[in-house]
């Protein structure tokens, strides 16, 4: 199963990559595509909304931080429900 994470970048100061990955993988495992970035300390995002679409649409599931932060840049509403 895919899972939609965070993946840490950064030594001193906390920055993450929205990442998609092999549920199985641990946190900084290898990745199957970087979709996003998420910068918690200047409160900064960048996501790839055609690639988490796409992944969403085969069945990634994304881990609740990842979930919240879709759901701020409003993803969920351009997913259509079946």
């Amino acid at each position: 199963m895919v899972k939609l994470r965070l993946k840490r970048c950064g030594r001193k100061q906390a920055v993450y990559r929205i990442v998609a990955i092999d549920a199985r993988s641990r946190r900084e495992g290898r990745d199957l595509r970087k979709v996003g970035f998420y910068d918690p300390i200047n409160n900064q995002t960048h996501l790839n909304l055609p690639a988490i679409l796409d992944f969403l649409d085969k069945g990634a599931q994304p881990t609740g931080t990842v979930h919240d932060i879709s759901k701020k840049a409003g993803i969920f509403k351009e997913l259509p429900l079946n």
